[in-house]
């Protein structure tokens, strides 16, 4: 069941592979209490994909690998 987390207080960045013209970029936001949340950076008032922190870690391990 899926639970909603208040992202109000997050310090967005945006990927450092996002392109630098604006397209096809998504933002992240660190130093949540477990968990991660993701945004696309062209709609910043739009809804954010709330992971839990430990797979998002494993999810950025798997891509560095």
């Amino acid at each position: 069941m899926p639970t909603t987390r208040d992202v109000s207080a997050a310090v967005w960045r945006k990927s450092s592979y996002s392109n630098g013209d604006g397209g096809d970029c998504v933002e992240v936001a660190d130093h949540l209490p477990g968990f991660v949340p993701v945004r696309d950076s062209k709609d910043p008032d739009g809804p954010a994909l709330v992971f839990p922190a430990g797979s998002w870690a494993a999810f950025i391990a798997s891509l560095k690998a």
